[in-house]
């Protein structure tokens, strides 16, 4: 064949991937941080600004983490820093996390998430559990006095919230502004339960970012639009949550038992469903291992708050399919073309 007959083919042998998009890392990463704003702006109007700070501080532990572990791989900094990974998982940390948290909490846990569980594995697109849900998990087991006790509420309304540093405390260790108090999925609360409307705008006792329904459907909405996420993983989440609430038995005494919308409501349900269960990483590769995926964190989550000891159970949920997550790859891959589908 002559030189001029393969430049009319315009035959071209390239190695894999050959389907191309113009979506990046570093666009997700930075969509999903804008997305996470305005949960973290409800979080300051109802603990205070000393959020900001934690926040901050996650976030600036996260990142240093990253680039002294790059440097020690001798691994390139700028890139891996610019494409915002670190930044996520800090804010996600610290969304998780109870609002007065002393400043060594969230350090350890940050440093924790970015050089143990993303890079002991190799880095980003490695790691087999979602950094900042691994870490609140060991600091769960680490501090669980600070994790499990400190709830508060600040004790002032309206715009004066904003004003409020819930980390003052007076000569005498009271707190200045806030008032601690138990969280809405608190089991052994009988008497009070939260409404609905308090529950889907944020004004009840929680970690930081989870509070909030509806800041938090905004920013999963505006990853939807952008397309940075599938819309049935947090449907099937929240569905299956939904149901198995209505309908399981349950072993606890409290007037919500079986209330699907408290259930889906309160806790982090939302902040996992929208941001951690749709992680690219550590969740399956295809449509239907997704919704397996989803339907499982959904199940895990109403059997650990109906049948165990811990109130919550969006945490350990998703890092027990991430864990079952190559598993459901394995048997949810589709089949090759012109091959027989093999029976388990």
């Amino acid at each position: 064949m002559s030189t001029q007959n393969q430049s009319e083919n315009n035959l071209i042998v390239s190695s894999s991937p050959h389907i191309r998009d113009f979506d990046s890392i570093s666009r997700i990463m930075w969509a999903v941080v804008l997305s996470l704003i305005p949960a973290g702006i409800a979080g300051v109007f109802s603990f205070g600004y000393y959020c900001i700070y934690l926040v901050f501080l996650s976030c600036l532990t996260a990142v240093v983490t990253e680039i002294f572990i790059l440097l020690l791989r001798r691994q390139p900094v700028v890139n891996v820093i610019q494409d915002g990974s670190a930044v996520v998982t800090g804010i996600l940390l610290a969304y998780t996390l109870p609002p007065g948290v002393p400043w060594y909490v969230i350090v350890v846990g940050s440093f924790f998430a970015i050089a143990i569980v993303k890079h002991s594995f190799g880095g980003l697109g490695n790691n087999i559990w979602n950094p900042a849900l691994a870490a609140r998990a060991f600091l769960q087991v680490a501090y669980p006095t600070i994790m499990n006790s400190d709830w508060r509420v600040l004790v002032k309304k309206g715009m004066e919230k904003f004003a409020c540093n819930i980390a003052n405390v007076d000569v005498n260790g009271n707190l200045i502004d806030a008032v601690t108090t138990a969280t809405p999925l608190t089991k052994e609360v009988v008497e009070r339960t939260y409404l609905l409307g308090q529950l889907f705008m944020g004004n009840v006792p929680g970690c930081i970012g989870e509070t909030s329904v509806i800041a938090l459907l905004l920013g999963g909405v505006y990853l939807i639009y952008k397309r940075c996420i599938n819309w049935y993983v947090p449907a099937c989440y929240i569905g299956t949550t939904f149901i198995m609430a209505r309908f399981l038995p349950p072993r606890i005494i409290t007037p919500w038992a079986n209330d699907s919308f408290y259930h889906i409501f309160a806790g982090g349900l939302f902040l996992g469903a929208f941001f951690m269960a749709t992680d690219m990483v550590t969740s399956p590769l295809t449509k239907k291992g997704l919704v397996i995926f989803s339907v499982g964190a959904g199940v895990l989550t109403i059997l650990i708050r109906f049948y165990s000891g811990y109130p919550e159970g969006v945490c350990y949920s998703i890092l027990l399919m991430n864990t079952a997550t190559p598993l459901i790859d394995r048997f949810t891959k589709p089949r090759l073309y012109g091959t027989k589908l093999k029976k388990i």
